[in-house]
C-alpha cells in the first residue's frame, strides 16, 4: 500500500524546495511519484524536478479543491497502477484549500488502496502575517488543517519576528508540530519524521472540528466556509483601522488593494481560488539577456501597473548562453542557472492581472 503525503503552502512558500530536499535526503531508496496541481496555464515546476527522475503529472485546469475531484481520483489510480510507488507526494496549487484537498485525496485513496500518510503546510516566515491578513480565507485553511507546519526563511528574520509568526500560526492550529529551525540545519530524514508523526494530530483535529474528509458532508463544508468568511470579513474591517501603515509597507499596500477587490465580490458566497486569483502564461523561444530579465523582474516586483503580482516563475534561454530559472514573490526575486527545456516558459499568478502589459513587458528581451 503506497503512502500519500500532501505538501501544501501558499504561493512561493518553498514547497518545491522542500520536496527536492526530501527526495534527496530521505526518500532516495523509495519509488516516489509526484503529482502536481499547478494553478496557471503553463506548468513550470515539472521542469524543475525532471532532473530527479520523478514522474510528474501536471494538472493545469485550476486547483484540486475547485475542479479536480474526479480527475484526481483517476490520476491516483493510474499512478498507483503504472508505477507501483512506495509513496505519492501531492503538491497542491498554492491557492488551494488544504481541507478540500484532503477530502479529494481521501475519497480517491479508498478506491486505489492508498494510505493518507501526512498533511504538511509550508509557510514563509517573513510573509506569514501579511498573507494571513490579506488572504485569510485561503491561507488560514492551509494552516488549520496541517499536521506539521514547516516555516521557510527562518534564518533571515529576527527571533522576535519568528516568535510573532509562530504565535499567529498557533491561533489557528494549537496541535501541529511547527518546524522553526533553518532547513540547512536539518536533514530531510529529520523533517520527514516530524511530518509523519504529525498525522495523528491531524486526525484529532478533523474529528474535533467535525470535518469529515471521507464523505465531505455539505453541512460540514458550509459551516467551515462560513467560519472562514466571517473571519476574513473581520480582517477587512481591521485593515481600515490601519490604513496609515500602507504608506510604509509596499507589500501590504499591494495586498490591501487585493483585499478590497476580494471583499467587494465576496459577501454573498464562498470563494473558489479561480474567482480570486488569475494567471497569465506563455511559451517563448526568445532569448533574454541577464540584465534584461533582471530589469523585467524588478519592474514586476516594484510596480502595480501589471496587477497584484503574487508569484512569477519561468525557465528561459539566455543570450549569454545556457538557461536560467527565475522565481518571484512580493518584493523578492531570484535568478539561477537551470537546465534546458523544450522551449522557454513563463507563468505569472496574481489578481487583476493586465495581460497585455505583461505580454509587452516580456517582449523586452535582448
Amino acid at each position: 500500500m503506497a503512502k500519500i503525503d500532501i505538501i501544501s503552502g501558499f504561493l512561493g512558500a518553498g514547497k518545491t524546495t522542500l520536496i527536492q530536499k526530501l527526495l534527496k535526503e530521505a526518500l532516495s531508496g523509495e519509488q516516489v511519484v509526484l503529482i502536481e496541481n499547478e494553478f496557471g496555464e503553463i506548468g513550470i515546476d515539472g521542469g524543475f524536478l525532471k532532473d530527479a527522475g520523478i514522474e510528474v503529472t501536471e494538472m493545469n485546469s485550476g486547483c484540486i479543491c475547485c475542479s479536480l475531484v474526479g480527475d484526481f481520483g483517476e490520476a491516483l489510480r493510474k499512478v498507483s497502477k503504472e508505477y507501483a510507488p512506495d509513496r505519492i507526494i501531492i503538491e497542491p496549487s498554492g491557492v488551494g484549500k488544504l481541507s478540500d484537498v484532503i477530502r479529494a485525496v481521501q475519497n480517491a485513496a479508498e478506491d486505489a488502496d492508498l494510505q493518507l500518510n501526512s498533511f504538511t503546510t509550508v509557510a514563509d516566515a517573513k510573509k506569514c502575517k501579511m498573507y494571513m491578513k490579506n488572504f485569510g480565507e485561503f491561507y488560514n485553511n492551509q494552516v488549520e488543517h496541517a499536521g506539521t507546519i514547516i516555516l521557510s526563511r527562518t534564518d533571515s528574520i529576527s527571533e522576535e519576528k519568528l516568535d510573532q509568526c509562530t504565535a499567529l500560526l498557533r491561533e489557528h492550529n494549537e496541535k501541529a508540530a511547527i518546524i522553526t529551525t533553518p532547513w540547512d540545519d536539518l536533514t530531510g530524514e529529520q523533517m520527514l519524521k516530524v511530518m509523519e508523526e504529525g498525522n495523528t494530530l491531524v486526525k484529532e483535529l478533523l474529528e474535533e472540528e467535525d470535518v469529515c474528509p471521507v464523505c465531505g458532508h455539505h453541512h460540514d463544508h458550509d459551516h467551515e466556509h462560513h467560519h472562514d468568511h466571517e473571519h476574513h470579513h473581520h480582517d477587512h474591517e481591521h485593515h481600515h483601522d490601519h490604513e496609515h501603515d500602507h504608506h510604509h509597507d509596499h507589500e501590504h499596500h499591494h495586498d490591501h488593494e487585493h483585499d478590497h477587490h476580494h471583499h467587494d465580490h465576496g459577501h454573498h458566497h464562498h470563494h473558489h481560488a479561480d474567482e480570486v486569483f488569475t494567471s497569465w502564461g506563455k511559451e517563448t523561444p526568445a532569448k533574454y539577456g541577464k540584465d534584461n530579465l533582471e530589469s523585467i523582474l524588478k519592474t514586476l516586483s516594484d510596480s502595480e501597473e501589471y496587477g497584484i503580482i503574487l508569484r512569477a516563475k519561468g525557465i528561459l534561454p539566455m543570450t549569454e548562453g545556457g538557461w536560467v530559472q527565475f522565481d518571484l514573490v512580493p518584493e523578492e526575486y531570484e535568478i539561477r542557472e537551470g537546465s534546458a527545456d523544450y522551449t522557454g516558459r513563463i507563468c505569472v499568478i496574481g489578481s487583476k492581472l493586465d495581460e497585455d502589459k505583461l505580454e509587452e513587458l516580456f517582449k523586452k528581451q535582448a
